[in-house]
């Protein structure tokens, strides 16, 4: 109880506070206003029951927490301020319903509510203001309010209540309102149609709905959809703030016999229904079944399964499994055991009936707060203790700003287009009879034998394969001005057979002759596993692969069991021309298992614009983690100048009840033969978030490109989501080290100080190079014997 005459102390001493704003509480008048009797116990005959944690009336204000704060200065603008005083009187309610319900600030449930309050307040007004001075001014005023007593607490609440027939509807009803408001029967039904039942809990108004009890089984799913279609009537013209699903607790299904239930009642009010909705289990006394040792549950565990089951049925229902609807326990027979009040207490010593309005009164300030800010999820049931993760904003980011390659027809494969790194107009004929007579005029060179090498000095043999390999390099280019040759006379047989799309009506005439046969091929064998026997049966998947434009392979999961066949899945591959005209690629790859099923799809058309120009359309479907995304996209590309293409892209995509859109632009730019940039940005936007990124490349090749494949590429990467700059950094080169020796290194860094250097060495000669991999064994190590040093670099060595 609280003393009056030291509350009215306590109130002097406010108003005469010191210039910082602090009161100065002595132990003794804390002592005096506080007066808390210990709550009672259960009683002798359950010694094993916890004694409750609470007593009938908690305090809004603990003895050290009269220390109330500074007001913070003065700087919100007259909106903040609105908005301020509107979350104010919501916070200030909410703490006067949590005192009439003897429950304090600092329970679980309450303490989230107030800072989910805060949380929605900073966002909204993009300030965020002294948390802690906020949560004692209102415990202060909502202290004041209710010792005044006279003061309306304008707080209402609709509870619509669905369940089974026979689990307890009705006398949870009777039991909220203390007094006998709906009749109750243990051998027939009572509750025959749709009955409002309206009374006054401790000043809250409640209107609860009473509906008869539903069939769970299938054959009765018609006669449910009967009762369910009264129930939508009458829920339009009084909506419920709150569904309460009451179901028995002692009743174990573990197959799901509910689902039908619960999809019906989906179909008929709506998925929403289920995210204001709060389960309630009765009969929540009950004794705890046998576990599989024989002996019996833990009411923890028995609870927490129990509710699981139920969860996770309405998951499935609303088919959204992000749903956590809060539980409440029940139990609604006359001899439960009650605590000193005369409420009724549960095995765990908890108080069911507080804490079950204190759920609903939860939900509908949530609710009330939602309107008010407009924030995008007003979902209580994913709001409780849950908070949703924003959409994969980078993800899709970085999908958006990758670089794909056109369709083309079969006639466009090969030659200069805006896909192609060739430039055939390059390509002069000087300059390729210059080639051509240095290889022809080359002395007749007859290549040795291997005895015949062993018998050369070391300086013969260098001189041999320098000379070797100056004559293959040689040959190599004039192959490749040849077939450079080739192409630029097709391309300009194809000029005098272009329409206004640029592509070839009569392709397949003048390139009849030039087209490969298609002569069936072995599919290779997949690699075998570090280890394997002769029950390896890898052999059962080998067959002929036609060069055909579809092609169905199966895939290999390199992590399966021991001696099994390892491919769970199949990759389709097809290549058509839609109307003879739009080139058009599609390649799917399904994989399942016993547990797990994934589709992953990538399906593009294209259509030319002429020599510089085309433009791209995709349909794609992808795994984002347990989701599919579907994802439309398309893109402009255009040949600006000789050298230099630019592309504008969008993409849409599906994830979920998440639609994110994006938008990308693109640049590439060649400086001579061995310099080429590209630049991309983008942004992608998803339910108030975006995400902005930018990409640059910088990529070397050799001046014998390609004839020589030594390259290096250099990466930027900037990315800006929620508040944080993400850059990143990688450097990739591929060189040869001699004649039969090759490497390959990349680096990667970035703004947390953490990267990773990759060295990958193959060699035919140089075996002594394997001893390299001793480096990381050797850095484990030494960071096995420093625990507190820290290495910033991974150096995997293969």
């Amino acid at each position: 109880m609280i003393d009056s005459d030291a509350l009215v102390a306590l109130l002097k001493a406010a108003s005469s506070s010191n210039a910082d704003g602090g009161i100065s509480v002595t132990s003794q008048d804390a002592n005096r206003i506080f007066l808390v009797d210990r709550p009672a116990g259960l009683g002798s005959s359950i010694p094993s029951l916890k004694p409750s944690p609470r007593p009938a009336r908690s305090n809004l204000l603990s003895p050290s927490e009269l220390a109330v704060a500074a007001e913070p200065d003065n700087q919100m603008t007259e909106e903040q301020k609105k908005l301020h005083e509107k979350v104010e009187l919501i916070r200030v309610k909410f703490l006067r319903l949590v005192h009439r319900l003897g429950h304090s600030p600092e329970d679980t449930v309450v303490a989230q509510v107030l800072y989910r309050l805060s949380l929605a307040e900073g966002i909204r007004s993009g300030r965020q203001t002294g948390r802690a001075y906020s949560l004692e001014s209102a415990k202060m005023k909502a202290l004041l309010l209710e010792q005044d007593g006279n003061a309306d607490l304008d707080f209402a609440c609709n509870i619509l209540v669905l369940g089974k027939s026979g689990v307890g509807k009705s006398a949870t009803i009777n039991s909220i309102f203390g007094v006998e408001k709906s009749p109750t029967n243990a051998f027939k039904q009572e509750t025959t149609s749709v009955k409002e039942i309206v009374g006054t809990v401790e000043g809250v108004k409640i209107r609860v709905l009473d509906t008869p009890g539903l069939r769970a089984s299938g054959t009765d799913q018609a006669s449910s959809r009967r009762i369910l279609a009264s129930i939508k009537k009458y829920t339009k013209s009084c909506p419920p703030d709150i569904v309460l699903y009451v179901d028995r607790m002692d009743t174990l299904t573990r197959d799901q016999n509910d689902l039908p239930l619960l999809r019906t009642i989906t179909s008929t009010l709506g998925s929403s229904i289920w995210f204001n909705a709060i389960v309630a289990l009765t009969h929540a006394a009950s004794a705890p079944p046998d576990g599989p040792s024989g002996s019996p549950l833990s009411y923890e565990v028995f609870v927490a399964q129990r509710s699981h089951a139920v969860q996770q049925s309405i998951r499935l229902a609303a088919g959204d499994m992000r749903l956590m609807n809060p539980v409440a326990l029940v139990e609604n027979h006359p001899s439960c055991r009650r605590n000193k009040e005369g409420q009724k207490v549960l095995p765990n010593g908890l108080s069911w009936r507080p804490q079950m309005l204190l759920l609903c009164y939860s939900s509908k300030i949530l609710s009330e707060a939602n309107s008010l800010l407009k924030l995008q999820d007003p979902s209580p049931g994913k709001l409780f203790g849950l908070r949703l993760r924003p959409p994969p904003l980078p993800f899709l980011l970085s999908s958006l700003l990758q670089s794909r390659a056109h369709p083309k027809l079969q006639s466009d494969q090969h030659g200069d287009n805006e896909d192609s790194d060739i430039d055939l107009d390059d390509l002069s004929d000087a300059d390729q009879g210059e080639q051509e007579d240095e290889y022809d005029q080359l002395p007749p060179f007859k290549p040795l034998k291997k005895s015949q090498i062993a018998k050369l000095t070391k300086e013969q043999r260098r001189a041999y394969f320098d000379e070797y390999d100056y004559r293959v390099k040689l040959l190599q280019k004039k192959q490749w001005k040849e077939e450079l040759r080739r192409l630029k006379e097709m391309k300009n047989r194809q000029k005098g057979f272009e329409d206004d799309f640029g592509h070839a009506d009569m392709v397949e005439d003048f390139d009849q002759d030039n087209s490969p046969a298609t002569v069936p091929v072995p599919l290779p064998d997949m690699v075998l596993p570090p280890s394997f026997d002769c029950d390896t049966p890898t052999y059962r998947y080998r067959f002929l692969e036609p060069t055909s434009q579809f092609l169905a392979r199966p895939v290999l999961d390199t992590h399966g069991w021991d001696h099994d066949c390892g491919y769970d899945g199949v990759s389709l591959e097809e290549s058509l021309a839609v109307a003879g005209r739009f080139p058009a690629v599609l390649s799917a790859q399904v994989t399942k298992d016993k547990k797990e099923f994934s589709i992953h799809l990538d399906s593009s058309v294209s259509a030319k614009h002429g020599e510089n120009g085309s433009t791209l359309a995709g349909f794609d479907v992808q795994a984002v983690g347990k989701q599919l995304a579907y994802v439309l996209r398309g893109e402009t590309k255009f040949k600006m100048l000789k050298k230099n293409r630019a592309t504008g892209g969008f993409s849409v995509t599906f994830l979920g009840e998440t639609i994110a859109t994006g938008l990308k632009f693109e640049d590439q730019v060649s400086i001579g033969k061995q310099v080429n940039l590209v630049a991309s940005t983008g942004a992608v936007r998803a339910q108030g978030y975006t995400a902005h990124g930018a990409n640059l490349e910088v990529r070397l090749r050799d001046k014998d490109y390609p004839i020589s494949q030594a390259l290096a590429t250099l990466g930027l990467s900037l990315m800006s989501w929620h508040g944080d700059l993400a850059l990143g950094a990688n450097l990739q080169s591929q060189f040869s080290i001699g004649r039969n020796s090759k490497m390959a290194v990349r680096v990667g860094l970035n703004n947390k100080r953490t990267g990773q250097i990759t060295v990958r060495t193959s060699t035919s000669e140089q075996l002594q190079l394997a001893l390299v991999g001793i480096i990381p064994i050797a850095i484990s190590i030494f960071r096995s014997m420093k625990p507190g040093e820290s290495t910033v670099l991974v150096i995997p060595v293969e």
